[in-house]
């Protein structure tokens, strides 16, 4: 509710004026906040999860593991809010929201006797120092790749405000301060450089043997085999990354395995959908080229009908070619649609995805459920129907920030019976 009463009042403010002001605007609302809520993070363990991709699958099987344990926890993702046993969707198209928003969510942590909470940090919320004025314990780092560069400027801009978010971590009053960095990503060194108390990495040679299947993937920890549903060779590295967390926090390897092996499924990330079909249905975000091409390569021994809509209005127009390339080589067919156009013409974005696309001829369906319900009536059995670019987000964005509510996994589910009844 402060952070829409400060939303409204700072429309009435100039834009030059404002533009001057906005960190120190973003910093005393910090502050306040804080004040206002008694500054609850010195009052809990605080967990931030930060990078490119993996943020949420990451804070959810680190949940799943802190559960498993025995404690009581709250988590704020892109998906949900989630403080006790209560749990309740994020509709805010933000995977880390306003100062105020965040600063309540720990206190009413606290309240409960919450002894977690585990968060998505992302730059953007650093840029805007929603991450300010709470006392993190842990930093989990998942990894790095171009995203959000038209919004910070340059790759080294988003790179540097990641790191940003390092720096706050290690300032914290409580100690000690820790971190889990990934060891197979380029930027590790830099993060692992900051002066944290405990410094831990993770690596896929943690996970040798390892193998990974459509159904999920098999992995060996300490010795200790452990088996996973969910799927994808990224998806052993957060594991992995939840796993060093809980050895950090005193939690065995034994209480790891039995939550991992119990977890089985995250919304948004490599959802299957199934109504009875003889052909798969995923459900994926897979907002950069990088997650695209390692979404679809889970799926590589199957015939793939791609619906294709990763490239939303106003930020990253640089994706649109990449996403489109990506999707020329590894799909068999290629439903491009509609995904958050904002203010900008949605064709225009599809027809710039289309272009570069000059071999594998591809549908163009601008409206997503009529795109879904082509790729579902293309599948045959055996098939993968892969449907991309949104994940759990609960809206498609227009104009003037306009929302239609949307689940692609809805979409999908409706479409899936209407076919097999």
């Amino acid at each position: 509710m402060l952070d829409t009463i400060l939303y409204n009042f700072k429309k009435l403010i100039p834009s030059r004026l404002f533009a001057w002001a906005q960190p120190i605007y973003h910093y005393l609302t910090a502050f306040l906040g804080a004040i206002l809520y008694r500054f609850p993070s010195r009052k809990i363990k605080v967990i931030a999860v930060t990078g490119t991709k993996g943020k949420t699958s990451v804070t959810e099987i680190v949940n799943a593991i802190l559960e498993e344990a025995g404690y009581k926890t709250a988590v704020s993702n892109t998906i949900r809010f989630k403080i006790g046993d209560l749990s309740e969707s994020n509709l805010y198209k933000m995977s880390m929201p306003g100062r105020f928003f965040i600063q309540r969510f720990l206190r009413r942590a606290v309240n409960v006797g919450c002894g977690y909470a585990v968060m998505e940090v992302t730059s953007q919320g650093a840029l805007m120092h929603r991450h300010k004025f709470i006392d993190f314990d842990a930093l989990i780092f998942t990894n790095i790749a171009p995203e959000h560069i038209e919004a910070h400027g340059s790759y080294e801009k988003y790179v540097t405000a990641k790191l940003a978010i390092a720096n706050a971590v290690t300032k914290s009053k409580k100690k000690p301060t820790i971190l889990i960095v990934n060891a197979d990503d380029e930027q590790s060194d830099r993060f692992s450089a900051k002066n944290f108390t405990e410094k831990h990495t993770y690596s896929l040679n943690d996970a040798k043997p390892y193998n990974v299947f459509k159904e999920g993937f098999a992995m060996t920890v300490k010795g200790i085999l452990i088996k996973s549903p969910l799927s994808g060779e990224f998806n052993i590295l957060n594991t992995l990354s939840a796993i060093t967390l809980a050895n950090t926090q005193n939690i065995s390897i034994e209480t790891s395995k039995l939550a991992v092996e119990k977890f089985a499924a995250i919304p948004g990330r490599v959802e299957k959908i199934n109504e009875g079909q003889n052909f798969t249905v995923v459900v994926d975000y897979a907002h950069t080229p990088d997650s695209l091409q390692k979404f679809y390569n889970i799926f590589k021994s199957t015939r793939r009908i791609c619906v294709l809509g990763n490239t939303g209005g106003g930020r990253d127009t640089w994706k649109r070619d990449e996403m489109a390339k990506i999707a020329e080589r590894e799909c068999d067919e290629i439903i491009i649609t509609n995904e958050d156009p904002y203010d900008d013409n949605p064709m225009k974005i599809i027809t710039d995805m289309a272009k570069a696309i000059t071999k594998n001829k591809p549908h163009i369906v601008i409206d997503r459920r009529e795109a879904i319900k082509l790729a579902l009536s293309l599948a045959i059995s055996g098939d993968s129907v892969l449907i991309t670019g949104k994940g759990t987000d609960p809206y498609i964005m227009g104009p003037n920030n306009t929302k239609i509510p949307w689940s692609d996994a809805k979409v999908a589910r409706e479409e899936l019976r209407k076919l097999t009844q």
